[in-house]
Parts: structure tokens; sequence; C-alpha cells
């Protein structure tokens, strides 16, 4: 629907004054703001006034065929990746967008943050090995998941033998992905055949990093494995970024963040950083998001400051 893609553009281009859009558009006050709540829907009227002027800020129908599908990787575990990959889709959720979080890490930790119960074969295993259409289950407002437990590791194996084995979580994404506005894949702590699917299937990486010398030091190779997936498979990998995780407010993180920052110029350093802080592990504890455990904790709001500079790279 038409009016559903002018209100996801505009979430989208955080830069954008809703009163200057009402302004040219000739819409009543607060027109857009109200259906960007749901509190209202555009008439044909409003949507005639306000197509042309989105358009001339760089909207167009292909922007929403399909979804921005992300990796976040690191090959090194314990470094904020599958708290990123949950987190960070429900504050893109919140703002309006439909996410869907992909679980590829044999550990399932993704699906234990949301307290996933699979059931039977629903889960990611099943549809790499038979091609099956990938399950998900709604784990809060315009959020879903794929669930994975420790099945998924036989994949790291069989994936090798069977026809297509690196491309066949891309055919699956591809079914499914003009349902969303966002899917996020969370991947294994290493560069295996689950990784190699995930970058193969997505558009960008966004990179978790842990700001201790143990973290930094694969970094390169990291990098090296971008470049090398978007040379062979696929030439229009991106890497979004990286962003700092489990920061601590001493002199170690602060030097090593200076040092990623100076070796590391060519690739963008988020400035919002998620910071150590005991309200994650208290949820993750609990098996709830973070805003459901305290909507209004630092923790939830490292997310919410990190989620708006992110979306600004869309």
């Amino acid at each position: 629907m038409i009016q559903d893609q002018l209100l996801r553009f505009i979430r989208r281009r955080n830069a954008l004054s809703i009163a200057t859009l009402e302004r040219e558009a000739n819409l009543p006050k607060d027109t857009i703001a109200k259906a960007l709540k749901g509190e209202r829907k555009l008439s044909d009227k409003h949507v005639e006034s306000l197509l042309p002027v989105l358009t001339a800020y760089g909207y167009s129908p292909e922007l929403f065929e399909k979804a921005r599908v992300v990796s976040v990787i690191n090959h090194k575990g314990g470094v904020g990746k599958t708290t990123t990959t949950g987190y960070l889709g429900e504050a893109i959720a919140k703002k309006g967008f439909k996410v869907l979080l992909i679980d590829l890490d044999p550990q399932g930790n993704l699906s234990q943050i949301f307290d996933v119960d699979i059931q039977d074969e629903k889960q990611v295993y099943t549809s790499l090995v038979k091609l099956q259409d990938l399950p998900s289950y709604q784990v809060a407002d315009n959020l879903y998941i794929c669930p994975s437990d420790i099945e998924l590791s036989k994949a790291e194996t069989e994936l090798i033998n069977k026809v297509g084995g690196e491309q066949r979580l891309k055919i699956l994404i591809s079914r499914l992905s003009e349902n969303y506005d966002f899917i996020l894949i969370d991947c294994p702590p290493s560069l295996n055949i689950l990784t190699m699917s995930a970058m193969q299937a997505s558009n960008s990486c966004l990179i978790t990093l842990l700001p201790e010398m143990s973290a930094l030091k694969g970094l390169n190779t990291l990098l090296e494995r971008v470049s090398e997936a978007r040379q062979i498979f696929n030439p229009s990998l991106q890497v979004d970024g990286i962003v700092f995780t489990m920061v601590r407010n001493n002199t170690v993180h602060n030097g090593i963040k200076d040092l990623v920052r100076e070796e590391f110029n060519h690739v963008r350093i988020f400035s919002n950083e998620i910071r150590h802080l005991i309200a994650f592990q208290k949820a993750q504890i609990e098996q709830i998001p973070i805003r459901m455990y305290d909507k209004d904790s630092e923790a939830a709001k490292c997310y919410d400051t990190f989620c708006a500079e992110y979306l600004t790279l869309f």
C-alpha cells in the first residue's frame, strides 16, 4: 500500500522535518505525525499531495520491494553480537519498522533472549537442509524471530554436501524479504559456512567490537573476509560500520577505541556506544527483551540512541 511505503520512507529519513513536509505538501498540521503514530490514516488526497514532495527527497517504490538484510558479525564470542542483534532489532521495530531477526548461531542465545519455545521442526536448521520456508515467531509489536538451537550445529557440515549450500539462506530470505523492512542476522562467532551464507544473503554487515586487545586483534582478518565475500559472491556487500559494545569508562577501553579510530579510519565508527550495564545481564537471565525489562533503563537508552544513529544510514 503506497501510504505505508511513504510512512516507511519518512521513518528511515530521520533528518526530514515533519513540519516541513506537511507545509510543502499543504497538509494540515500533525497529519503526518499522527499517521506515523498509527492514530490516523492518510487519505488518498493526502497521499497525492505528499508523493511528489517525498519523491523530490529520494522516495521511489523500488526502495521497499525488499528488506534491508544486515549480518551482525564478529568471529570472536562474547563481544555483544547477539545482544546487539536483538536489542537493535527491538529499537528499530519500536520506530514502526517491521523487523525479522534470524538466529544463525547454534548456541541459540538470541532465541533464548526472547524466550522462544521452538516447536518441532520450526527452526532455521530444518529450513536450510530441507529448503522449507523460514518460520517466524512474533515476539513484540513489529518484531519477529526465526529461532535456532543446537540442531543448527549439524548444518555446518551438512550444507557443505548440499547443492547450493552457501546460497540456501539467501534463497530462503528472498521468499519473505518483501514482508519486512529490516532483517538482522545473528551470526556465529566464527567465519564458517553459516557466516559466509549470511554475508552472501546480506546487503551489509555490522561489526560489534569489545574495546579490548583480544577482540581487536582479529579485526583486520574479519574485514578481509568481508572484502573477499564482496569480490567472490556479493559485490554489493557493504560494511555499515563498527559499534563498540560492553564499554567501560577506563583508560584501557578509551585507549583501544582511539587506536581503532586511528588504524581503521576507512571504516565508519559509530559515535554511540553500548555501555557495560548490569541491566543487559538481568534481562537475559529473565529471558525478556530489554524494553520489557525496563524501557527507561540506561541499557535501553543505549540502543535507542545507537538505533537513531544507525538509521541515518538509510
